[in-house]
């Protein structure tokens, strides 16, 4: 795994438009950074796969862990989220996306530092923003990145089952980067052969029986860029169970977007290789570690610490936390780069990466491309 630097694309900002990446620049900083990528070799692009596809495995044996045990109290769930995620679970409500984010330098097994499965942003720049520069600077090379095509199919494949509904209404929370995410959603969906419209949140509405749209017509599918942990308490969701929609993602991934998780994985598969020790409890003293909020986004209110020193990150999250064992992001030139792992669906499908100043990446962190080189084709002799 090596950071390499690149001279910019000419018009790289207008060649990002122009595929509808208008949020490359936020609060004038750069997002979109493509003066550096980070290259892999297949080997290593082959274990990263490997590890995500296990730990989504392991992943789900953890839900259906907590279901059956009732470990809900330890993640701080209330009686109505626990509701709508057992019935989600029991109904085997499917799931389209998520993102492991790993440490990781190349070496050893990648270590997971947590899983983003209900509200995973970065997803446009990752399946069609860093495949568009690698056409344009290294189409030599290849790319960790089949997320497009499989979104399309996992929309897809939920229609032709009829696990979801020929019509989806799409919303977000409204930050440029969110509602980019959800438009891309609903422009694959649209390619899966689904009608979708977008909403914004305040438009949803409920009129006493069903929910509805701004129109008062009936929503029967409705993907949602909005955390489960606020969807659950909004005054609405005690119609969840009654009179839902189809809803992408499902309930049941509360648990596996709850850090606590982190711990319970831990206790089930103790040193697995891809995992890191996590306690709801500090087992560490002042050995490194790091201590998360159960729920938390971008890196906030994470606190890093290693013997004396600490390094910590704002935020407005409060409350319980989890005790994860250090596993410091590498450090390249000052950058210090997490690793997300898209899966779709149950397969891993791409990498994006994001790197940061700081060793806890946050909200202001920038996304960097990738690529691999593709191993040589035996020749045949003629």
């Amino acid at each position: 795994m090596q950071r390499i630097r690149f001279s910019p694309r000419a018009g790289w900002a207008q060649k990002c438009e122009a595929i509808g990446f208008a949020f490359h620049t936020l609060d004038g900083e750069t997002y979109w950074d493509e003066s550096v990528a980070y290259a892999f070799t297949a080997e290593q692009i082959d274990t990263l796969e490997a590890a995500m596809n296990t730990l989504h495995a392991l992943c789900l044996e953890a839900v259906d862990f907590i279901i059956r045990h009732r470990r809900y109290a330890q993640l701080r769930l209330s009686p109505r989220a626990i509701a709508l995620i057992e019935h989600a679970w029991n109904a085997r409500e499917p799931s389209l996306y998520g993102r492991f984010d790993f440490s990781w330098n190349g070496e050893g097994p990648p270590k997971l530092l947590e899983y983003n499965a209900d509200t995973p942003t970065a997803l446009y720049e990752a399946a069609v923003v860093q495949w568009q520069w690698l056409q344009d600077v290294a189409p030599d090379k290849d790319q960790f990145n089949a997320i497009h095509e499989r979104l399309i199919e996992r929309w897809s494949e939920l229609r032709v089952q009829g696990r979801v509904p020929e019509h989806f209404i799409m919303t977000s929370v409204p930050s440029a980067e969110d509602r980019g995410t959800a438009l891309y959603l609903r422009e694959v969906a649209e390619q899966a052969g689904l009608r979708t419209e977008y909403l914004a949140i305040d438009d949803i509405g409920f009129n006493g029986k069903h929910f509805v749209d701004r129109h008062n017509r009936r929503i029967e599918g409705l993907f949602k860029l909005y955390p489960w942990e606020w969807m659950s308490e909004e005054p609405f969701a005690a119609h969840l169970l009654s009179a839902a929609p189809c809803l992408v993602e499902p309930a049941w991934k509360m648990l596996l977007s709850n850090k606590g998780v982190l711990a319970i994985l831990w206790e089930l598969f103790p040193d697995h290789p891809n995992l890191l020790p996590a306690f709801f409890d500090n087992r560490f003293g002042n050995a490194p570690h790091a201590v998360k909020p159960l729920l938390s986004r971008e890196g906030a209110n994470v606190r890093l610490v290693d013997g004396p020193r600490s390094e910590a990150a704002p935020g407005p999250y409060d409350g319980p936390v989890v005790y994860q064992a250090l596993a410091r992001l590498p450090c390249f030139d000052g950058a210090y780069p997490v690793l997300g792992g898209w899966m779709v669906g149950d397969t891993a499908a791409g990498l994006g990466i994001r790197e940061d100043a700081t060793a806890i990446t946050r909200d202001t962190s920038r996304f960097v491309p990738h690529f691999f080189h593709p191993e040589p084709r035996a020749c045949s002799t003629p």
